[in-house]
Formats: structure tokens, sequence, C-alpha cells
């Protein structure tokens, strides 16, 4: 008894000593304890993502990879496998396990070694969110303290959700579900049983047990993982079976990129840091939406980079790229080596030629694939002498390549061509002619091949893009579309420049007075300039600004009616917008929303409306019959009546809370420059009466087939900038294209007599060069749409008036037509009568006019 009751006194004072110890050990770490509470607000490190307007993931940003989840998206066999091999009595114990405690500290006092094993996943939780890492008893009691209350604090899901998010698991993989899309490019709910025992084998180890760089061990670790799944009886000995002899098919995968667009996403990026700070930007988990269409957008990336081949294959073959043997050949895996010392850009792949036949070559590429080169493929490569030469066309394969060069290829859509990298550049962007949303936007050829967005950082002259802001001002002052301007030279020169300027037309042709809509059309110079001494320089300037120009680009002499001022693609863009949705200026923007990691708008786009706000539901007029005045009696004007009402007012002009774009112009003007600008597409007259004549862009009409279009040429002096800019009722596009050296003129090529018939040759234009660009573009973009009536809108007028004179006629045949008018402004002297002749101011040419 004497003993019992000695053991019973020393059991109740350890016990006492042991509380005592546990309390104080608690008031000495207790100021040092962070309050856990701040795990329920607790923002884990996410990425910066960028999508598409229809939510394609465009780019992600951060250095940390995660992709966080709910408990109830978590699958139970992966839950059952963190918890079989992390923790099994997670959902028993209070934070801490006292078995698991028991058989650390047994291993501590039998081999004198410090062991992990008595961690529960809640002290893991505390571990990872406030403590460091390094193994000290302090560490370990702050660890425990932590662990109770974190358990008083949240839920065991809750708990186990932050846990499945926040462990490292390799590859800058952060959480399960970044795991699963690193490892195996799927979601959670994709993953089989082996891939999920794989990824619950990590947390211990992520670098030692990780499945790409050290398979063997991953599988021995995954193993253990699905015998712990076994014995706890979450998996049956079949599934058991089956999985351990399951193949490693772990492999890096990248974020997965839905729509590669790096010069929209470039730009979202800045914008995010300059607002948040780049550590926000990167680690909050930003989601943002931006407003490109994705569909659009490759449309975009499609036919600016055909036309930049086409444009480059044109101008000759600048020879291989290096020669990588003269005599006997490498072995191809020294070939292959040497070849992937050469990056590939925008599909365009470095090869080796290996043999030459007489119209056929064969080549290595450095992905180590054997391709055959047929004629086809070649007989484009005449020798590039200058921007203004090239060689006769090559005869044989011999004339183009030689055994060992290296050279490039691309894959056409059809089949493998002899290629080369362009050395030309081009840019593009949409914009949403009712609230400036920007639907594509590609700012070079290649974005690894330079940076430098030309939409918006790029200053071009913009040349006889100009032309229709011009004659907007003309037309708000007092010219119509049938006011006869002179073509003829221009004898009083401009010297504001300190020189004798005198423009001329290119080609260097005159045709005398010309109707407005001719001048406009088929870009006649001397018509723009005159137009502009009519209106007064700083009357000219003054118009410009209103269409968004810079006043410190617009100089203050004449060459501004021909497009001297330079401005970038964004600029252009959203001035021509202003017809398209009838005089607004609306400001182009790209970002919809932005959210955060658990989706919440904390961003949301305020565009401004291409409209006047409607402060009731009362009727708008609008005209259904825009033609009905061409049957009333012949050779007398009839205003344009609507004949009947409806309600169909965009909602966004009904909410008084919007913000509304400032109209410009009038909607008159603006109707009236865009039935000119379709003119530039579609020309005019008759061609079987032999009075039909071309605008500047008539290849648009051939290949997109609707008068929904209108669009403007550009060229600058010696071809250094070429544009076409142009619009339907729904989408408004610029294309550019030119060098990045300013210096650089885009040149001319010549007549291929085994080239394609509808090859283009002389001088590059507008037309030419940035035209087929815009004109595959818009082909592809307004597929499948509705061809749109234009219907003129209240206070347009139209009638019949004489080709010649642009008077008011009562004839009907070929040498009339009917015109539009603001009204008032519409012509009262009919033309007086005389003999029939052929001599109207056309060209019948069928060549564009190189503006």
């Amino acid at each position: 008894m004497k003993w019992f009751k000695r053991l019973i006194i020393a059991f109740f004072s350890l016990t006492l000593l042991g509380i005592g110890a546990i309390g104080a050990a608690y008031f000495y770490v207790l100021p040092d304890l962070p309050d856990v509470t701040t795990l329920k607000t607790v923002k884990l490190q996410t990425p910066l993502r960028i999508y598409s307007q229809d939510g394609k993931l465009i780019s992600q940003f951060g250095e940390k990879r995660r992709i966080p989840v709910e408990y109830e998206d978590v699958p139970e066999q992966l839950i059952n496998a963190v918890l079989d091999t992390e923790d099994a009595r997670f959902f028993e114990h209070r934070g801490i396990d006292p078995i698991g405690i028991i058989r650390a500290a047994t291993i501590l006092i039998t081999t004198g070694k410090k062991s992990q094993g008595a961690s529960t996943i809640t002290q893991q939780v505390a571990r990872g969110f406030f403590l460091s890492n390094e193994k000290t008893y302090i560490r370990k009691t702050k660890e425990i303290f932590l662990a109770l209350k974190i358990e008083q604090a949240l839920t065991k899901k809750e708990i186990l959700t932050l846990y499945l998010n926040r462990s490292f698991l390799g590859n800058r993989a952060y959480g399960v579900g970044a795991a699963a899309q690193v490892y195996y490019g799927k979601t959670l709910n994709e993953l089989s049983l082996p891939e999920m025992a794989m990824i619950a084998g990590l947390p211990q180890a992520p670098s030692a047990a990780n499945p790409i760089r050290n398979p063997q061990r991953a599988v021995s670790r995954r193993n253990w993982v699905l015998g712990r799944m076994l014995e706890k009886e979450n998996i049956t000995q079949v599934q058991y079976d089956e999985a351990i002899h399951s193949p490693v098919t772990a492999r890096y995968h990248g974020a997965v990129i839905d729509l590669y667009a790096p010069y929209i996403s470039e730009m979202v990026r800045e914008y995010m840091i300059d607002k948040y700070g780049q550590e926000e930007a990167y680690t909050n988990g930003y989601n943002v939406y931006t407003t490109i269409s994705s569909d659009l957008q490759l449309e975009a990336q499609t036919a600016l980079r055909n036309n930049v081949y086409a444009y480059d294959q044109r101008h000759g073959y600048r020879g291989a790229e290096k020669v990588l043997w003269t005599e006997l050949a490498p072995s191809d895996e020294d070939i292959i080596k040497a070849l992937k010392k050469t990056a590939s850009l925008q599909g365009i792949i470095p090869a080796a030629v290996m043999a030459v036949e007489e119209k056929t070559i064969q080549v290595l590429t450095r992905n180590g694939e054997s391709i055959s080169l047929e004629w086809p493929e070649l007989q484009w490569a005449r020798k590039f002498i200058s921007d203004r030469r090239q060689s006769r066309p090559p005869k044989v394969a011999a004339d183009i390549v030689n055994v060992g060069e290296q050279v490039w290829v691309r894959h056409n859509g059809k089949t493998w061509q002899l290629s080369q990298i362009p050395q030309v550049s081009s840019a593009t962007v949409s914009i949403d002619p009712f609230d400036g949303a920007i639907r594509t936007l590609v700012g070079g050829f290649s974005f690894n091949q330079s940076q430098f967005n030309r939409v918006t950082q790029a200053k071009r002259q913009l040349g006889s893009n100009i032309k229709p802001f011009i004659y907007a001002s003309a037309l708000e002052k007092d010219y119509t579309l049938a006011t006869l301007i002179n073509n003829a030279p221009i004898n009083k020169p401009d010297t504001r420049q300190g020189t004798a300027w005198r423009p001329k037309n290119s080609p260097d042709i005159y045709g005398g007075p010309t109707r407005l809509r001719v001048g406009l059309a088929q870009s006649i110079n001397v018509m723009s300039v005159r137009a502009l001494r009519h209106i007064g320089i700083q009357e000219s300037i003054d118009g410009l600004v209103k269409f968004g120009f810079d006043p410190a680009d617009l100089p203050r002499n004449e060459s501004l009616a021909l497009g001297s001022p330079s401005v970038t693609p964004m600029q252009v863009a959203t001035a021509f917008n202003v017809f398209a949705n009838g005089g607004y200026l609306v400001e182009p923007f790209f970002i919809e929303q932005v959210t955060d990691s658990y989706g919440k708008v904390i961003e949301q786009a305020s565009p401004t409306y291409a409209c006047k706000p409607v402060t009731s539901a009362e009727p708008a007029l609008v005209n259904d019959d825009p033609f009905a005045a061409m049957a009333a009696e012949l050779g007398q004007t009839v205003e344009v009546e609507p004949e009947h009402t409806t309600t169909n007012v965009p909602a966004e002009c009904m909410n008084m809370e919007n913000r509304f774009a400032e109209q410009i112009i009038s909607e008159q003007t603006a109707f009236l420059i865009t039935e000119a600008l379709k003119s530039v597409i579609w020309g005019g007259g008759d061609w079987s009466k032999g009075t039909g004549w071309n605008g500047t862009a008539w290849r648009a009409s051939r290949l997109i087939k609707r008068r929904d279009i209108a669009g403007k040429t550009g060229t600058t002096n010696e071809a250094r900038d070429t544009w076409f800019s142009g619009y339907s009722p729904t989408l408004t596009s610029t294309f550019w294209v030119g060098f990045d050296d300013h210096n650089r003129q885009l040149g001319r090529t010549s007549w291929m007599a085994e080239g394609a018939p509808d090859q283009i040759t002389g001088g590059e234009s507008g037309a030419k060069t940035a035209g087929p660009g815009w004109n595959h573009f818009f082909k592809a973009a307004l597929a499948g749409t509705e061809e749109k009536t234009a219907i003129p809108p209240k206070g347009i007028v139209t009638a019949r008036i004489d080709l010649a004179t642009g008077k008011l006629t009562r004839k009907t045949d070929h040498t009339t037509a009917f015109e539009y008018f603001i009204d008032g402004t519409q012509p009262t002297d009919y033309v007086t009568e005389t003999p029939e002749t052929d001599e109207i101011f056309i060209d019948n040419s069928g060549e564009d006019l190189f503006q």
C-alpha cells in the first residue's frame, strides 16, 4: 500500500506538473500566436488570369499556379487518399492526435531522432500559414496551440479545404486543383484512382516523389498511398491490384491557353499592375474578362499573318538562313541538334536541305520530320534584289536552295512550303460601333519577334485614310455628294511648309470637275486639297480633333488633306467608328469586368453608348423603305418619310445611369460619308453603257459580295505606310502594313507568268497591301450574318441627278442616278439638255488608283 500511495502521488504530481508545464508553455508563446480567425478570410496566392469575352483563357501571370477548389468539388476518393496518408483520424481529433504524439515521442526516446509523424492536417495548416518549417520545440509548441485554436474557429471541412488548396505539390503547383492540371492536364473530377494517389503522396516530398523528375520513387510513394487506402477499406483489392500496375502518365502541362492573343493580354497586365500593383495583380487571383471575341480574334490573326506572308513572298526569296555543311553531311542527330539552336517563329520552322531534285527538295525539320517540298510550294521563290526589284522566276529547285542550307518551312493549311521570316510589319484592331468594345487586336506579326504593340504605340502617317474626315467637314459646311470639285492640277502652291508644295494625283491623271462622291471613292488628291481650302486649315484641324486626333499631330498646312499626320491604328479605328454608328465618338475599351478569386465583380466597364438617352418608351422613328422616293415622279425631290414606328430602342439608351457618347457630326453627315465609302468598294455607273467606274477598293466587292460594307484605302508618300479602314453596321476595323523602319518603302513587284491569275503586282498601296487583309477578315467576320439594308435617317432626301453636272434631271438613263442629300442642300437647278456623250468623268481602266 505504501508503494501504491507513492505511485498515486507521483502520478498526480507529474500530471499537475504536466498541466503546469503546458500552461506555462501556453502563456509563454501566447504573445506570439497570431489570430487564427484570419483564416476565414485568407487570400490564397492565385495568378492573374485573362479571358476573352466568351470565357476562353488568353493568358496567365503569376509565379504560383493555383486553382482554388471548394470542398464539394474534390472527389471523395481524393479526400480519402489524402486523409489515409496524412491524418486518418482527422474527423475525430480536436486538432492534435494524442496517439500520433505518443508514437512520435516513443521514436524520439528510442532513436533520439525528431519526427513530424505526429502532425495532423490542422497542425500542417497552422505551420503552412503562420509558422516556419524549422524543427524546434518552440515551433512545435506554437503549432499545437494554433491547431487547437484553428479547430475552434473553423469547421473540419474549412480546414481541409485550406490544406487542399495551400499545399505545395511541385512544379510551381499549389493545391490539388493546380496539381491535376500541371501533371495530368485534367480537372479533379477527371482524375483516375492512381492519379489521385500520386497527388495525395506529394505533400511530404513534392520534389523527391515528383512523378516527372523521379518516376520510380513517385510510383513507390503512390503505391504506399494505395496500400493505406486498402488498409482503411476505402478501395477494394481489385482496385488496388489494378492501380499499382498502372503506368506513370504524368508529364508537365502548362496553363491551358484557349486563345493565344499576347498583345491584348499584355495590355491587360499593364493595366492591372498600374491599378493594383504588381504583387497584388499577380497573387490576388483576379480574373479579367476582356471584350475580345475569340472567334473574331482568330480570324483577325489569320488574316493579318496570311496578308504578311503574301506581301513577303511576292517580293522574293532572301536566301537561306545559314549554311550548316558544305561537303560531308553530318548525322541526322547532329543536324537536328544544330537546328534546335534556332527557335521556330509563328509556325515557321527551321529545316535543313537534305536533297535537291529538279523541282523538289527534301528537308529535315528541327522536330526530326522529313518533308518533301513540291514545285508549287517552291516556285514563288524568285530572288529578292531590293524592295522594288525581284529576279526572274526560278526554273528548277537548284535555282533556289542548295544541300546543307538551313531554310524555313511552314504549313499553309494545306501543305508544307518553303518560307522565310517576314520583315514587314502589320497591325489591326476592330471595335464595336455601338459601345466601343475592342473585339480584335493584333499588334504585330509575332509577339515573340517584337512585343511592340503597333495598334497603340506606332504612330504612322495616315495617308488617304484622312480624306473621309476632310469631306465630313465639307459636308457639315455646305458641300453635298453631288458637289463638283475641280480635278485639275493645283497651280497655286502652299508655302506654309517653307517650300512650294504642289500636290499631284496618283496616278498623275486629271479629269476636270468631278462629283465629291467619285472624288472620295477614287481618292483623288487634288480634290481633297481643294475641299480643305474651301473649309479652311483651322476649321479642318478643329474637325479632325473632334474625331479624336491629337492636335499636336496635325500640321497647319495643306499636306493635312493627303494624310501627313502620324497617328495610331487605334485612333484611326476610333475615328472611322463615328461614321459606322451615326456620328458618335465612343471611347474604345478592352476590359469588360474584373472579378476576385471568388468570382465577385470588383470592376465593371462603363462604356459610352452611341445614342441619345431615351427618357421614355415613346416610339422611335425608323424607315423601312429607303428607296420609296425612287418610285416618285421623276425629276422631283422627294423626302424619305418613315412609314411606321417601332419601340426597338436599345436598352442601354433607356438607362439614364449610363454614359452616352458625344455626337460630333450629324447622323445625316455620317450616313452620306458611309454612302460615299460604299462607292470606294462598289464604284458606280453602268458598265454595260460604258459609264462604270471603280473605287480604289474594288477587290473587296469581288471577295465579300455584300452591300453593307464601307471603307477607305490609304497610302502615304512613297508607300511607306498603307491602310485600309472600313466597317459594317456591327464592326469597324483598321489594317495597317508597313516597315518598322520609317525610311523603308514597301516597294513594288513584277508580274510572274506562272503566278496566280489574281496576283498583286505594281506599286504597293493601301488597296493592294493592307486591303487584302481587311477583305479576308471581314469576309470571315460577317459570314453567316444577315446583310443589313441602309436606312436613311430623318432629314435625308433623294433626288435624281445628272452624273456629269450634279444638277437635277428629268432623264432616267445611264447618265443619271439617284443621290442622297441633307434636306435643304439638294440642287434646285435642272441640267440643260445636251446631246448624249460618253465623255463622263470616269475611270474605265479597271485598275485601282494607288490610294
